[in-house]
């Protein structure tokens, strides 16, 4: 599977994540400070999931249709000791995605308010 990490994530989550997949981040891609509209638009063609802490994405855009998986990671920081925990539970969701979007990735020993 293609994966775009947004650039609010540490680039090392991509080589935990490449393990089983093929990872890449915006920068890498060549598309840092593109709007939200422009990214959904570009990611279809090149990728088939995109990663990303931007808990907003899903009510700017419509994300029902995108034709790629949307993973919405809810974490207390972007720290990639924060983020590290939660690489088993991302890759669970790419490889069991239903096509449903956005799909929501949280630490569960952590409660929400």
């Amino acid at each position: 599977m293609r994966v775009l990490l947004d650039e609010c994530l540490p680039r090392r989550l991509a080589r935990d994540l490449g393990e089983s997949h093929r990872v890449t981040t915006v920068p890498r891609q060549g598309w840092s400070g593109i709007t939200d509209t422009e990214l959904m638009r570009r990611i279809p063609d090149e990728f088939d999931a995109f990663i990303t802490m931007d808990a907003t994405l899903p009510f700017q855009q419509n994300v029902s249709d995108l034709g790629f998986i949307l993973i919405v990671i809810r974490a207390t920081s972007n720290r990639y000791e924060t983020l590290k925990p939660l690489v088993q539970g991302i890759l669970l969701r790419l490889d069991r995605s239903t096509g449903e979007n956005p799909v929501f990735v949280s630490d569960p020993t952590k409660h929400e308010s």
